[in-house]
């Protein structure tokens, strides 16, 4: 089972989660939706959700992108994940989300709403360092991500992470195709275990 997680202004129904679920056929893809913005209520959401999957003895694989792969760590080992894929993942969103604070349109739910600097500062609380995220982690990071300098994340996870740098890109992540199949090889992987 691959869980995956949205970003910020994103949607459980996002391009990547359409991708992955489209092109990894049979492997089930869950994509919930939930308020990226809104630290305490995703991961209350989240978990929530996540929850009944736990019942299932199958490899889970979450797929976080941006925001996604911040909670993603949070949740990893919280909800006995197997492995982590973090696609250029927001690993500080109290500083980076900063510059965008204010009114903010979620097109994938057609909402708008208003990102406060204590929303920003709350992500705070669920911090998670390379050395606490419990499972095993694979990093994806676009080098022109114009969001998020994809050297804080290789920096971090160096010699903890399998780390795969693509040139150019952006911060939606251009190399999905190219990454399917490393996605599917760790599925197919953890499957075998």
């Amino acid at each position: 089972m691959i869980i995956y997680l949205h970003g910020l202004n994103s949607a459980g129904t996002s391009g990547k989660a359409a991708v992955l679920r489209r092109q990894l056929a049979p492997i089930e893809v869950v994509s919930p939706t939930y308020p990226a913005q809104s630290a305490a209520e995703a991961v209350k959401i989240l978990s929530s959700e996540l929850e009944p999957l736990l019942q299932h003895n199958e490899p889970r694989i979450f797929v976080g992108s941006s925001m996604g792969g911040f909670y993603g760590a949070w949740l990893a080992h919280r909800v006995k994940a197997h492995h982590l894929v973090m696609i250029n993942p927001a690993l500080k969103p109290w500083a980076l989300l900063q510059q965008v604070e204010g009114w903010q349109y979620n097109e994938a739910k057609d909402e708008r709403y208003y990102l406060s600097p204590e929303m920003v500062a709350a992500t705070r609380v669920y911090e998670t360092l390379p050395t606490e995220v419990g499972v095993p982690v694979t990093l994806l990071l676009d080098k022109g991500d114009e969001l998020i300098d994809y050297r804080e994340a290789e920096e971090s996870y160096r010699g903890r992470a399998d780390i795969h740098l693509f040139e150019g890109g952006s911060h939606t992540f251009e190399h999905m195709d190219e990454t399917l199949e490393i996605i599917g090889l760790l599925h197919e992987k953890l499957e075998s275990s």
